[in-house]
């Protein structure tokens, strides 16, 4: 049988990275390892607190798992079959189910993508490169210290204080550059997003060409009212986790933000990606603030998606594992 274990890793950030609704210049993420028949496989957890992930929680039932006997866990059934009895934080479920599908697949001898039976990922994959909220005037020093022109398409985390005026200086320092704006819940209803879209088209230089998740996922009608409105794409992310009603989410986006460690494994995330193209909505594949473990198990998949937004170990400082390289805004992963 092999052996499981759980390593946290505290990680210092580039920069204060702010969103909507927190901000941190630190994160502690965890490592699930698991080693036998000499191979091992490695998944990372980086626990969300919009759904109440805390690293202390993630600890507590990684040990309560093991008391439950993870320990004779060595195939997806066995995982599965503990997890139904032993619920656990998705991020938590996404580092086990990974970790296991790394050794699986080491031990049969098989990249990742092969051994789960999807398409191979690109020899290198564009990402988007996330501008946290700061204070306007900084903008323009902070694209030019991050370089942040090589990335195809910009994604800018925009609060409704300061959300335009950080558009209009993002536009100013590269104008006509294509942006993901994400909202992280920020707008209170679909008026008030609209108000914004209109502001927004009138600045010089502006290219808006996806808009992510501005109201809490909670409100449905409203969404359902903004999307035939809006003159930007729209795309969810807190409002899709591991399960959704993809015709009544068909509704209210034209797109959606898989992230793993959202959906809780290889698994979901894939069925995720596939029903969205199913229901004519744009693919896209995302990350949490993750070191080069967590980006480079998303790199797996990643010909699932149409848009990849993979840059969460940009944003670690000294990022300590250095499994995936970035070159001119492409990914992929190191030799």
């Amino acid at each position: 049988m092999p052996s499981w274990t759980l390593t946290p890793h505290l990680l210092a950030l580039r920069y204060v990275w702010k969103i909507s609704r927190n901000a941190s210049s630190t994160k502690t993420n965890l490592l699930v390892r698991v080693a036998g028949q000499g191979q091992q496989g490695v998944g990372e957890a980086a626990p969300n607190v919009r759904y109440g992930e805390t690293p202390e929680l993630l600890r507590q039932q990684f040990a309560e798992l093991q008391a439950k006997g993870l320990g004779e866990v060595s195939s997806l059934a066995a995982l599965d079959a503990l997890l139904a009895t032993q619920p656990v934080a998705h991020a938590l479920a996404f580092a086990l189910e990974a970790a296991l599908v790394h050794w699986l697949a080491a031990c049969a001898g098989q990249p990742v993508w092969q051994w789960l039976g999807v398409p191979p990922p690109a020899a290198a994959v564009p990402t988007a490169f996330s501008l946290p909220i700061m204070e306007p005037g900084a903008v323009a020093g902070f694209v030019q210290a991050q370089a942040a022109a090589r990335f195809q398409l910009l994604k800018i985390k925009v609060n409704q204080a300061e959300g335009l005026d950080m558009l209009r200086e993002v536009a100013r320092a590269l104008p006509g550059h294509a942006l993901l704006v994400d909202g992280n819940e920020t707008w209170p209803d679909a008026d008030s997003v609209l108000q914004f879209l209109e502001q927004a088209a009138a600045l010089p230089g502006l290219h808006l060409r996806l808009l992510e998740q501005p109201m809490p996922a909670a409100l449905a009608a409203d969404y359902r009212y903004l999307r035939p409105r809006s003159a930007v794409p729209l795309v969810a992310d807190e409002s899709v986790t591991d399960a959704a009603d993809f015709t009544e989410i068909a509704q209210q986006f034209h797109g959606v933000n898989v992230k793993l460690m959202k959906a809780g494994g290889f698994r979901r995330g894939m069925e995720l990606l596939r029903r969205t193209r199913a229901h004519g909505l744009l693919p896209m594949l995302g990350c949490m603030v993750e070191t080069s473990i967590g980006i480079a198990a998303a790199l797996q998949i990643s010909a699932l998606a149409d848009v990849h937004d993979l840059d969460g170990f940009l944003i670690v400082k000294d990022e300590p594992f250095g499994a995936v390289v970035e070159r001119e805004g492409y990914l992929c992963r190191a030799e």
